[in-house]
């Protein structure tokens, strides 16, 4: 395998110039990824990992179509989007024809978190407002509660979970307006409002004042399975007036889009500012993005998910009655979510825990991230070619780390209750430190400092995680 450096080097040349906010997978304990292709990783001494990481190389790594496609014209022209060309026209005309009728204007960029930049400056422009309503996890503006019905505000002993969820929204506008100020747009992964589409409808966004922009960066592209974009799990009325998406979109190729209506683009215009991006939808990234969306169709990729998602959601539900540390499974099509915990009556992040899984993974070749507010959901999001066999790899290596894990943590307190109080059952600091030595990053540590395996510093903690 060709290497310009030893791993070692690589981590001294990246400590030295590459900002010390960027941080990579594993931290304690990084690997060293040297080519890719479909499902799998491999590192610089040719060990084959099974990625359940990459919802980026969406139709698999180094799909041979789309890197056929980019070498392609590549090889004729690469330019920015001022000159006239068909791939960019071609391919928004393609994109366009997979949402509903009245988003058919698109703005081409480079990545999600530049896609939903330029979406605000759309909003404000359509609507002159300043305010925004978010998701409690998203980190912009009011924050409405996530709507989650296990560890969420309002759970599912609840009455009624979707109308008070839908409440807490109104309630943020409500208290907006009354201090002389009007919602600007309502920015939402429509995942989160799954179940609850009330709390988010796009018409009662449109009532207070603002428009209703979907979030579609990492869940978009047929990756729920039954719907190519997972708005689209709310209905056909369920219309946002933005869209933006990116990850996938090029499959691991620098590419994103807002898609809108006729409407807020002519407001966006009539600014007098002209909005270019230099790379945004240059013939190389357009023929990428067509590749991506024949693969998609050809492979039934959005198939895929449906039977690969249901079946591993099937064998992860089995793994939730036979394991006290799983707490619940959750998601749809290809992007699931383990909820560790250590107590079920009262759902305790079980954040070293999951820390020390997706290190135990590692070992086993299987590559996993942990997610959440308490970095204690294990985020299964795999490529879209992952089959059956890989999600029966997958969820049979998980069950034997959990065993080995629960029996550790069972022997533990046994031995804490005899050797103390009777009425003693939590683990001793020393005890529990000592469990997860071995390969994982201290789990004492603050738990909304973990992120995937790797532990951010104070500052980073101060300042706004930027995704792209």
């Amino acid at each position: 395998m060709c290497e310009l450096y030893s791993k070692q080097d690589t981590l001294a040349l990246r400590s030295k110039h590459i900002g010390p906010s960027c941080k990579v997978f594993f931290a304690a304990d990084p690997i060293k990824i040297v080519r890719a292709q479909r499902q799998y990783m491999f590192d610089e001494q040719g060990a084959q990992y099974l990625d359940c990481i990459n919802n980026v190389a969406h139709v698999g790594h180094c799909h041979p179509e789309v890197v056929k496609a980019a070498l392609k014209q590549m090889e004729l022209l690469n330019t920015n989007s001022r000159f006239l060309h068909d791939n960019i026209v071609e391919y928004a005309k393609r994109l366009s024809a997979t949402l509903p009728e009245k988003l058919s204007v698109c703005y081409f960029t480079n990545s999600g978190s530049e896609a939903n930049d330029l979406a605000l400056r759309l909003a404000r422009q359509f609507r002159g407002h300043q305010d925004v309503v978010t998701l409690n996890q998203s980190g912009v503006s009011a924050k409405a509660p996530n709507p989650d019905t296990y560890r969420g505000k309002y759970r599912e002993d609840h009455a009624d979970p979707a109308g008070a969820y839908a409440d807490e929204v109104k309630k943020i506008i409500e208290e907006a307006h009354s201090n002389g100020r009007k919602v600007r747009n309502a920015l939402g992964l429509p995942l989160n409002w799954f179940n609850f589409p009330e709390a988010a409808e796009p018409g009662y966004v449109h009532r207070a004042g603002g428009v209703f922009i979907a979030d579609e960066v990492q869940v978009g592209f047929g990756r729920v399975g039954k719907h190519f974009w997972s708005f689209q799990m709310h209905g056909e009325d369920f219309v946002p007036d933005i869209v933006t998406m990116g990850k996938p979109m090029g499959n691991g190729h620098p590419m994103a889009c807002v898609v809108t209506t006729q409407e807020i683009a002519e407001a966006f215009s009539s600014s007098g500012m002209e909005y270019f991006n230099t790379y945004g939808g240059n013939p190389v990234s357009s023929a990428v993005g067509l590749a991506v969306l024949d693969v998609i169709e050809n492979e039934d990729l959005q198939g895929n998910a449906t039977r690969v998602g249901n079946y591993l959601t099937e064998l992860l539900n089995e793994q939730k009655m036979k394991h006290t540390l799983i707490g619940d499974i959750r998601g749809v099509g290809l992007f699931i979510g383990i909820d560790l915990v250590k107590d079920h009556w009262k759902r305790t992040p079980a954040t070293a825990e999951a820390q020390h899984v997706i290190y135990r993974m590692k070992e086993k070749r299987v590559l996993l991230s942990a997610d959440g507010p308490h970095r204690n959901v294990l985020k299964i999001k795999p490529p879209m070619c992952f089959t059956e066999e890989d999600a029966k790899f997958m969820v049979d290596q998980l069950d034997g780390i959990l065993t080995v894990l629960e029996e550790a943590i069972g022997a533990q307190n046994e031995n804490v209750i005899s050797e103390n109080t009777p009425c003693r059952t939590k683990m001793p600091d020393e005890a529990h430190s000592e469990l997860f030595s071995d390969s994982t990053p201290d789990p004492r540590e603050n738990p909304s400092r973990k992120r995937n395996g790797l532990c951010t510093d104070r500052h980073a903690l101060l300042s706004k995680r930027l995704k792209t």
